[in-house]
């Protein structure tokens, strides 16, 4: 058991010493991750009938991503709304009944309860025939499509994945003795591998919690200005030699 607890022990050694040599050097490495990412699903059961856009292309806020085909979703909500104007014409006709004193104030308030009834009726159908557009929740591209049109999707199936690339954010972990001089708005530079090119970013959060085990800390740094070629998942070295002077 003593033995096995020494193979671990130096097992962990050496996964930390790349990173404690590259630390020391003041070169950490990094990883970028867009602001923010979701998966769209549906809360209706419908056909697709219409998915304008497709894997890697880009949208804006607001613009639709997919529309379905809710012709029985308007039907019963064209339903819902009639009911909704009989019960108020019957309201107006017993209130008018009551003040001949032909019908008792019971059936004044029975008739009042209904047109709350279908009201709420016709509400609930208006909310589900505005889901019948899914619209963009801000500026992103499609990471990847789960359907294709005319596809039959029920409530909760997953449409889409997205993420927003306008503003993306650099993941790297640090050792935790680097918190002496590193704080929120300590700027270093970045080489992005895939790019060949490097860029300037500055420290946005510190994280919550250090790992006892590592000694290390989460940070997110933020790349300074807009760069179209950046995209999330590309990866490279963050120095940190000036910022530690």
């Amino acid at each position: 058991m003593k033995s096995l607890s020494i193979v671990v022990a130096l097992f962990f050694l050496v996964l930390l010493i790349p990173f404690s040599v590259q630390a020391q050097e003041g070169v950490i490495r990094v990883q970028l991750t867009p602001f923010q990412q979701t998966t769209l699903s549906t809360e209706i059961s419908a056909n697709i009938s219409k998915l304008p856009l497709r894997e890697g292309e880009t949208f804006r806020e607001n613009q639709q991503l997919i529309e379905f085909d809710c012709s029985l979703l308007n039907a019963l909500l064209n339903k819902a709304e009639a009911s909704a104007e009989a019960a108020r014409q019957a309201l107006k006709v017993s209130k008018r009944l009551a003040e001949l004193n032909s019908i008792s104030v019971l059936e004044v308030d029975q008739a009042t309860a209904k047109v709350k009834e279908t009201e709420a009726e016709a509400e609930a159908m208006r909310v589900n025939v505005s889901k019948c557009i899914l619209k963009a929740p801000y500026n992103g591209r499609i990471a990847k499509l789960h359907v294709d049109a005319h596809q039959y999707v029920t409530p909760g199936k997953p449409l889409m994945d997205i993420i927003d690339t306008s503003r993306l954010e650099v993941r790297l972990i640090v050792p935790s003795r680097w918190l002496v001089w590193l704080k929120p708005g300590t700027r270093f530079s970045i080489q992005i591998e895939e790019l060949g090119r490097a860029y300037q970013a500055c420290i946005v959060r510190l994280g919550a919690r250090i790992d006892p085990v590592s000694q290390s800390l989460l940070l997110t740094g933020e790349i300074e200005g807009s760069h179209s070629e950046l995209l999330p998942g590309m990866s490279g070295w963050a120095n940190f030699s000036k910022a530690k002077r």
